[in-house]
């Protein structure tokens, strides 16, 4: 295991020729460039894609690394030559347990997308004593799972205390626009955990638990509200319907919470909703939105139904939103927070691509980046962005990545 110093790389993006891989490269490219400070390379499976992908971009000089997801001797090589390996693999349940691996072992730093809190704990169980002894810094969800919503509750918190000398109790993000596709890759994590619940029954434990990433001796809590149908917000003053990035969101809020040792209190609150309109016309969008996330978890647990549904109407991996539907993506989150004493904030983050996949590939990038150059002495461990980076990230991503972070009220 090489010192960090004196490796060959500052990042290696892994899987560079998969549909966000490839968002991630260009990135990389306009921001970064190929013979500059930034020493990349590309990584995957299949050299002929990534030599394709480089000669899109116009990076035809960047190295390739040739490295099979399940092969542990080649991706603990790739790890030894870099400092921060960012990978966009998934699902990364099937995919992504060797790679950590092979980073912990080699004392390399490391970031993904991921939005499967199944597979983060056995991650975090099995490997952070491991990850403490390397040094190696593990922070799954640096995209739109959970950048926005973990950097959201942090910055909100910190206006708090500068505000009211005061932490929120309760903070709710609300969805209050959004526009963006889906790719295969998420609709495949998505159905895997399906199927892993369906394989073993017990895991279905784990993801209703708001607290299941937590450090372990932390995974219990006062029980946390979770929109699951038609609900009126006064303070949103609007009509709620539930959000499907809530079921890993909120988890990764309530790990940051147990890392910073709760700050917030034994009885912080968080939760996460999609508003939907006023009035009757709002409640009705509520209950479908409801009805319609409720059915489509169902039929996806159904062999014959799932067939059709792949079929006819789901992405397969490797396609995603159109250049021009991720240009013409935006999100804008809310974040209303209440303080022990009742004085209430509004702040807002926003981002100006779609969120899954043109804003992701640049929250990405500017995470693996802040891994190589920002964090220091941090030491190792599996991290959240906002206990790993804070600040200092949300700096970069209003900087270059075309998020926003505000004070609203």
């Amino acid at each position: 295991m090489s010192e960090k110093t004196q490796r060959e790389f500052d990042l290696v993006v892994y899987g560079a020729a998969s549909f966000v891989g490839r968002l991630l490269t260009r990135y990389l490219c306009e921001t970064y460039g190929v013979d500059k400070d930034l020493k990349w390379a590309l990584a995957g499976r299949n050299d002929a894609k990534l030599k394709a992908v480089a000669e899109e971009f116009g990076a035809q000089d960047l190295p390739r690394i040739i490295a099979d997801a399940q092969d542990g001797p080649a991706l603990r090589d790739m790890a030894g030559k870099t400092k921060v390996v960012v990978t966009t693999v998934g699902p990364y349940a099937l995919y992504g347990s060797e790679l950590v691996a092979a980073c912990v072992e080699q004392g390399t730093d490391y970031c993904d997308l991921t939005g499967e809190p199944q597979w983060m704990q056995r991650m975090i169980d099995a490997h952070q004593d491991g990850a403490e002894r390397s040094g190696a810094r593990i922070v799954h969800n640096c995209g739109f799972d959970s950048i926005p919503s973990d950097l959201g509750v942090w910055f909100t918190q910190q206006q708090a205390q500068a505000d009211f000398g005061s932490h929120c109790e309760q903070i709710k993000m609300r969805v209050k626009a959004a526009k963006g596709g889906a790719s295969g890759g998420t609709v495949a994590s998505l159905l895997n955990v399906v199927d892993e619940i369906k394989k073993d029954p017990a895991l279905r434990k784990v993801m209703q638990n708001p607290y299941a990433v937590a450090p372990q001796g932390m995974r219990s809590g006062v029980r946390q509200p979770n929109v699951q149908g038609p609900t009126f917000d006064k303070d949103a003053n609007a009509w709620l319907g539930p959000f499907v990035m809530a079921g890993i969101n909120t988890r990764v809020v309530h790990r940051s919470h147990a890392l910073l040792g709760r700050p917030w209190g034994e009885g912080f609150l968080y939760d996460e909703a999609m508003m939907v309109g006023r009035g009757p016309g709002g409640a009705l969008r509520a209950t479908a939105v409801a009805g319609g996330l409720g059915g489509f978890m169902v039929l996806a647990a159904l062999k014959p139904t799932r067939a059709l549904l792949n079929k006819t109407v789901l992405p397969q991996p490797g396609e995603g939103p159109s250049p021009q539907a991720q240009e013409a993506g935006f999100y804008d989150l809310r974040f209303f927070g209440r303080t022990p004493s009742g004085e209430t904030l509004q702040t807002k983050v926003t981002g100006d691509r779609d969120p899954g996949y043109g804003s992701t590939a640049k929250m990405l990038g500017e995470s693996a980046v802040c891994l190589a150059r920002d964090i220091g002495e941090k030491p190792g461990g599996f991290w959240t962005p906002s206990t790993a980076m804070g600040d200092v990230l949300i700096e970069r991503l209003n900087a270059r990545a075309g998020l926003s972070f505000e004070r609203v009220s």
